[in-house]
């Protein structure tokens, strides 16, 4: 697919008007919540409440019948009891509505009576040509259409982070998880039971999509396995994809399938197919989002070769070993470089690798001149740095240094920020990924402002050596490399 436009999912994720069914003025109703979501969000197209009393809801203009609308608008929601939804379904076919979101649950994820309405459910959208996102989900977050009709507000600003999930709720829990790190979705897609929208549909979409430069999917079971693997074969080597599968354990699999009616396979199997489809697997929804993380906001390395900078022993030796665990190396320095470290560092530093800084004569050098000389090492691919910057420390040094009449706060401020933006400008020119740690508060001046120019910034060497591990392997996979394990 060469234009997003022509996928088949388009309307879902850009609807120009929304006929809306189940919101009331009962603000406590799940449907009033989601379409209250939908309008605080900003979303600039029309919309349509359906009620059968109701005047107005929400401040809007309601109807009480689809078939009064002034138009066929481009998606319907539905929030409705599961009696209601077929019908319903049925008047919006009539209309000429021709994709729905079934937010309704009680279909085949409830067992035999469940399967059977289900089954109706599809025969009408058959017989209409409506595409159904759902039943038994939460829909689509699309922030970069300010399009959001899920119950929780978005957080944040869009992002490059494409997602597909057989689970409703994963996704709005993920709005504010993705926020602190200052990340964000490009479409997020929830797609309940699959009625006749699945996980391969969504993935051919986001593949298209310009905002999305990494896929994330939330899998609970495959249903069109050899489609599944040839679409993923197709899409890899022009963007990452990366995998949380839940059903590989017998308590996983249960729970997979009460939950949206998917059927799991043998964790081996699943691994398999990754491995094969050179889908990047992970294993927990950390891992998932550290990896999308570094697969979307860096530029991929040669290879795993990986220099440490750090201003403290503990710090540098966690991180080594991070790095060795997740199947990296660290090389040593070449000679020049450590030249060039040693005019800068003072004696009590040590200038092999990790480099261990100590205390700087010149603290400001710490995040500029030095990554500058560990970036242009010919013998490393990666750099990655640990943070110590409490904006304290910075302001205390400004004021020892600062002219008579000049303002501490604001030169420590200014001190800061043009650290900030030195080692943007680093990771902007340098053709090696930068990624950092600390084990500071995230919220912290220095933290926040890397990550809010897109250096990840993690809580943890560790976390931080396994997404570089992620994105070695997946450089190794679309260099035609022969697959290494998945295992971390």
């Amino acid at each position: 697919m060469t234009s997003v436009e022509k996928s088949p999912l388009y309307l879902f994720a850009n609807p120009r008007s929304i006929a809306f069914f189940g919101a009331s003025n009962n603000k406590s109703s799940m449907g009033s919540i989601m379409l209250s979501s939908l309008m605080q969000f900003g979303y600039e197209g029309a919309i349509y409440p359906v009620h059968p009393k109701e005047k107005q809801v929400r401040g809007l203009k309601a109807y009480s019948n689809v078939m009064d609308l002034p138009e066929s608008p481009d998606l319907a929601v539905l929030v409705l009891p599961t009696r209601l939804v077929s019908q319903t379904l049925e008047a919006c076919g009539q209309k000429g509505i021709t994709h729905a979101i079934v937010v309704s649950g009680g279909f085949k994820e409830v067992g035999a009576q469940g399967v059977t309405l289900e089954e109706e459910l599809i025969q009408v959208a058959d017989r209409y040509g409506i595409r159904l996102l759902g039943p038994n989900c939460l829909g689509i977050a699309n922030p970069h259409s300010k399009f959001n009709p899920t119950p929780f507000p978005y957080m944040g600003s869009p992002g490059y982070i494409g997602l597909a999930s057989q689970s409703g709720s994963f996704v709005t829990q993920m709005f504010d998880y993705l926020h602190q790190y200052r990340l964000g979705f490009s479409t997020a897609f929830s797609v309940g039971n699959e009625a006749n929208t699945d996980l391969v549909d969504c993935m051919e979409y986001l593949a298209a999509c310009p905002h999305t430069k990494v896929i994330g999917l939330y899998i609970e079971g495959i249903n069109r396995g050899k489609a599944f693997m040839k679409t993923a074969k197709e899409i890899v080597p022009h963007k990452p994809i990366v995998a949380l599968y839940v059903g590989g354990s017998e308590t996983g699999k249960k729970a997979g399938f009460s939950h949206t009616g998917a059927m799991a396979g043998p964790d081996a199997v699943y691994d398999a197919v990754f491995r094969q489809c050179g889908i990047i697997r992970a294993h927990s929804l950390t891992e998932l989002f550290d990896y999308c993380w570094a697969l979307g906001g860096l530029p991929l390395p040669k290879g795993p070769r990986v220099a440490i900078q750090t201003n403290s022993g503990g710090p540098g030796a966690t991180a080594a070993d991070a790095v060795g665990r997740a199947g990296l190396t660290m090389p040593s320095l070449a000679p020049e470089t450590i030249e060039k470290l040693k005019a800068l560092a003072p004696p009590t530093a040590s200038v092999n690798n990790p480099v261990d800084l100590t205390f700087m004569r010149n603290p400001l050098d710490m995040y500029t001149r030095v990554p500058e000389v560990l970036l242009s090492d010919p013998n490393t691919d990666i750099l990655l740095i640990f943070f110590l910057v409490p904006a304290t420390m910075v302001h205390a040094f400004m004021g020892e240094t600062a002219m008579a009449d000049g303002k501490p706060e604001d030169q420590g401020r200014q001190a800061v920020q043009s650290q900030i933006d030195f080692v943007c400008r680093l990771l902007k020119t340098s053709p090696k990924p930068v990624v950092g740690y600390t084990w500071r508060r995230l919220d912290e001046s220095v933290p926040r402002g890397l990550m809010a120019q897109g250096i990840p910034i993690f809580p943890d060497p560790v976390r931080a050596a396994r997404a570089l591990a992620a994105l070695v392997r997946y450089s190794r996979i679309i260099s035609g490399e022969r697959p290494h394990s998945q295992k971390s």
